[in-house]
């Protein structure tokens, strides 16, 4: 006898992408003791009370610069429009959602075309306390696309605070949206979201999310497909320094049939303490026949006391898919390449930045922002220009065994 649980679906089988539980009311979810797989790899003190839902004090200013003919508007909480594409999956996710206080939305009409950038600025305005925390703060931010538009919307966080946020993303059937998140905060800060991307029939998103900065950054990216035809390209880049938790649980749900998605995540860490988790879960539904889904992260160890957590998963329950497959290694610099650069007279520590700088184009390049994309090579060149001189790449064993799988 097979028992069905309450989502309709026998018990999963071992090893299995877990089944979140789904709720906007925060006591539905239980509080994590960190033996959660969804909260395994995750220091709990560290979240500053977050999954308590403390009361706000703080506050991480929005501002909206967007092109003619983009609608830019205040939701209260009362609104329909928040939470049609997206029910919070833990129990930080769907504080925010309630104490958020409504939502920044912002509209692209149906066919339109706007060739500038939407630009979406949150800055944490919270001063660190004695204790070295910044004030709590939520929001969330609602993007719609309508049918056969196309735009390009960029998030871009700095300043200081302890941020719970939810971003909710709608893509129209034939639609075409580029989504790039920056997560350039100071020092100290700590910033638990959820990025939710709803996808119609024959619609494209490109996303791009890239972690530099804060104390301690988690994100959780789902995607789930509206109709047949949808395309997510989901691209991802973070520089883990010293001491920071830099944490990305990706979950990509092919349901219908005929739809596309390319996971590409790269991550360079350096310093004691440094460590960067990344989770990339794939399920292909029964009846998502033709799918066509990849997903690959790869990690670069520059120093010593770094460390790199990398899991992917697929659950497939379709024998007629097109491809499914995932790739996943951690290590350390190509003693080749930085010996070709040396031979030709690159001092060592240029060699390195170098090297760098070719690990993360493949997907750095891809940015349309011209100006995103030159702070972005910035910000990782003054990053590397810090490490001290006496600073070695890992050796492999210290570095870690590589993993992969196809």
């Amino acid at each position: 006898m097979v028992v069905i649980d309450a989502t309709g679906r026998p018990p999963m089988a071992s090893g299995a992408v877990p089944r979140p539980v789904r709720s906007r009311n925060p006591l539905d979810h239980d509080v994590p003791t960190g033996r959660e797989e969804a909260w395994r790899f995750t220091p709990l003190r560290r979240l500053r009370g977050l999954l308590t839902g403390p009361d706000a004090d703080g506050k991480v200013s929005v501002t909206v610069t967007a092109p003619a003919g983009i609608a830019v508007e205040q939701l209260d909480a009362a609104d329909p429009r928040i939470g049609r594409s997206y029910t919070p999956a833990d129990r930080v996710a769907a504080f925010a959602l309630a104490r958020a206080g409504g939502a920044t939305a912002i509209t692209v009409p149906a066919e339109a075309a706007p060739t500038e950038p939407v630009l979406v600025h949150l800055h944490g305005e919270s001063p660190r306390s004695a204790a070295g925390a910044a004030g709590v703060a939520y929001g969330h931010l609602l993007v719609e696309v309508g049918p056969f538009a196309s735009a390009t919307v960029v998030l871009d966080h700095t300043g200081s605070a302890t941020y719970a946020g939810n971003v909710e993303v709608h893509v129209g059937h034939g639609a075409s949206l580029t989504f790039v998140s920056l997560q350039d905060w100071d020092a100290g800060a700590v910033h638990v979201g959820a990025h939710a991307y709803s996808i119609g029939r024959d619609a494209k998103l490109r996303s791009f999310t890239v972690t530099l900065g804060g104390d301690l950054v988690r994100l959780s990216p789902t995607v789930d497909y509206r109709g047949p035809g949808g395309d997510a390209e989901l691209n991802g880049v973070f520089f883990t320094d010293a001491g920071q938790h830099q944490e990305h649980r990706l979950l990509v749900t092919h349901t219908p049939r005929s739809c596309r998605s390319r996971v590409t995540y790269k991550g360079a860490l350096r310093g004691a303490g440094a460590h960067s988790v990344w989770i990339g879960d794939v399920v292909i539904d029964a009846d998502a026949i033709d799918t066509d889904t990849y997903e690959l992260n790869r990690n670069l160890v520059l120093t010593d006391g770094a460390r790199a957590d990398s899991v992917p998963n697929l659950e497939i329950l379709t024998g007629e898919v097109v491809g499914a497959g995932h790739a996943s290694a951690t290590g350390r610099f190509d003693d080749e390449a930085l010996f070709y650069l040396q031979s030709r007279g690159i001092p060592p520590a240029e060699a390195r930045r170098l090297v760098v700088h070719g690990f993360f184009a493949e997907v750095i390049d891809r940015i349309e922002v011209v100006e995103l994309r030159d702070r972005i090579m910035a910000s990782v060149s003054a990053r590397l220009g810090e490490t001290p001189a006496e600073d070695e790449p890992a050796t492999p064993a210290e570095a870690g065994a590589g993993r992969a799988g196809a």
